[in-house]
């Protein structure tokens, strides 16, 4: 399931982001790489382990804790913290497959990487190319989000992000580790979980939503990994 998410962060929390990364130090983005991306990975990050990292990480993880259509999709168990990545002229990510399992720096902690995500934090409008491609069964898809709305699809797809030819395009990077491992799972679950919330917009009392809600537990029960 590949899934645009709008406005996961408010006016105020994307302005003070993006003034901390306006004044931000940048590093070679091959120090988080696995063996073959690094080969392919051309582009800047913030230091991982850095003051701003870690401030500007908390912000993007409680928005995304707030945001029913993100938590809805992504049934998150955990979250890795968010990485901040910068492509200016001719740079870019060829294509890979993220790592299967990220170690949280600093730490004993493991995340197997369900999904990955990423979080516009410029506008379309200040930079040329860049756009994030994700390939599934269906073809290529080509991303490029306003700031503060993130795209959220399986970990195991191929993506690249094509060179920037003009401005800078900033972004936070992440995955996440699902309660349901399956993307088939997630996506039946999904479904579910906005028709629940539809009939309940038209008829707060129909009969139907005990059942149906019911039944979303009960899948809940039977695939999550708690």
């Amino acid at each position: 399931m590949l899934l645009q998410i709008p406005g996961v962060l408010r006016p105020d929390e994307l302005a003070h982001v993006q003034a901390t990364l306006g004044g931000a130090e940048w590093v070679d983005g091959r120090v988080t790489a696995g063996h073959q991306s690094a080969r392919a990975k051309h582009n800047r990050q913030l230091p991982e382990d850095s003051a701003a990292a870690r401030e500007l990480g908390r912000i993007v993880v409680a928005a995304l804790e707030r945001h029913p259509l993100f938590v809805s999709a992504a049934l998150p168990l955990k979250i890795f913290p968010p990485l901040f990545n910068r492509y200016e002229s001719g740079e870019s990510f060829g294509v890979h497959i993220d790592n299967a399992i990220r170690m949280v720096r600093g730490s004993a902690h493991r995340v197997r990487t369900d999904l990955s995500a990423t979080l516009f934090l410029g506008e379309p409008a200040d930079y040329d190319g860049g756009e994030l491609v994700i390939e599934d069964t269906y073809g290529a898809h080509s991303v490029k989000l306003p700031a503060g709305h993130l795209v959220l699809y399986p970990a195991s797809s191929l993506h690249k992000v094509q060179p920037v030819t003009r401005g800078a395009r900033i972004a936070a990077f992440f995955w996440v580790q699902s309660m349901i491992r399956e993307d088939a799972q997630r996506a039946l679950l999904f479904d579910l979980d906005g028709a629940i919330q539809r009939v309940a917009a038209g008829d707060a009392g129909h009969p139907a939503l005990v059942q149906l809600t019911g039944v979303y537990h009960n899948l809940l029960r039977r695939w999550a990994d708690a």
